[in-house]
């Protein structure tokens, strides 16, 4: 069955009056997109900010009145909003949606292949992978530069966190390398879900993976316990969490953070320096990836 979208350029401050207008005259699904390309990085905790420029789209089944429609906003609102009508038409979303993840590779040897799809190379190392619910495709930048920076690095039987799982594809990337046991942990259940499916699809043994939300972790027995601690977040919680992911370090141990844009670095690694030293491993797209390697012991 096809649908009809009704597309409303505005701004901020009229798009919760929009949205309501959009619902009682018959919306089923209403989306909210940025209309001029801005990135909304880091909101205060409480807030929700929008575009400058935003788009609102309401989704209509085809056989609604789309005059009615119309006749149900202001006059006056319309004529100062952008707004226009397109059909949508009818497809099997689900495969629509698969065909837009393709195997990519990331350094000479591994590949992160969609479940649905043959791993190109059979031969090399190949990670299953299916997104799930959760964040982590390999697509971002920040996701891309972890995985570049692990195949590069001596991850064969070493334990690894990887903090802030997601779809747990940097943890099952480094079993799939040969760590010996990776921690995933993520404060949403449903990483923790996507993350153990994961690992089963590419024949993890159970053992090797413990998944875990943040309060279940014994910080205590696993004191500075992982060679390789991977923290792909965003900078504000990277810094708030420097002393608990630095307490899983063991010493001599690799820290790799990830989630932050290039004016980031320089303060996140300030906050960290005189307990490990970082440096940026790898730029993508206006994104960062930092290294660094613990020396010191911590009590």
């Amino acid at each position: 069955m096809p649908w009809v979208q009704l597309r409303v350029d505005t701004h901020p401050a009229e798009v919760e009056a929009l949205e309501q207008l959009l619902l009682d005259s018959g919306a089923v699904a209403i989306t909210l997109e940025d209309n001029a390309d801005q990135p909304v990085l880091e909101p205060a905790v409480g807030e929700t900010p929008l575009w400058n420029q935003t788009r609102l789209t309401g989704l209509y089944d085809a056989e609604i009145d789309v005059s009615a429609v119309l006749a149900t906003f202001p006059a006056a609102l319309l004529k100062r909003i952008n707004h226009r009508l397109e059909i949508l038409e009818d497809k099997d979303w689900e495969r629509e949606w698969m065909t837009h993840y393709q195997p990519l590779q990331f350094g000479p040897n591994l590949w992160v292949c969609p479940s649905w799809l043959e791993p190109p190379d059979p031969s090399a190392t190949n990670l299953l992978l299916d997104p799930g619910l959760a964040f982590g495709t390999g697509t971002h930048p920040t996701t891309a530069l972890c995985l570049t920076a692990l195949a590069s690095m001596p991850v064969k039987q070493k334990s690894v966190v990887d903090y802030g799982c997601g779809s747990g594809i940097l943890g099952v990337a480094a079993l799939k390398l040969g760590a010996a046991a990776v921690l995933a942990v993520d404060n949403d259940p449903q990483a923790l879900v996507a993350s153990t499916d994961n690992a089963r699809r590419n024949n993890i043994p159970a053992s090797a993976l413990t998944v875990a939300l943040p309060k279940a972790v014994d910080h205590k027995a696993r004191a500075h316990t992982a060679d390789i601690v991977v923290a792909n977040i965003l900078a504000g919680p990277l810094m708030e969490l420097s002393d608990t992911l630095l307490g899983l370090l063991r010493p001599g141990g690799s820290l790799m953070l990830s989630g932050l844009i290039q004016s980031q670095a320089e303060p996140l690694c300030e906050h960290y320096a005189g307990r490990i030293e970082l440096h940026v491993a790898g730029e993508k797209d206006g994104w960062v990836c930092l290294l660094g390697a613990s020396t010191k012991a911590r009590n």
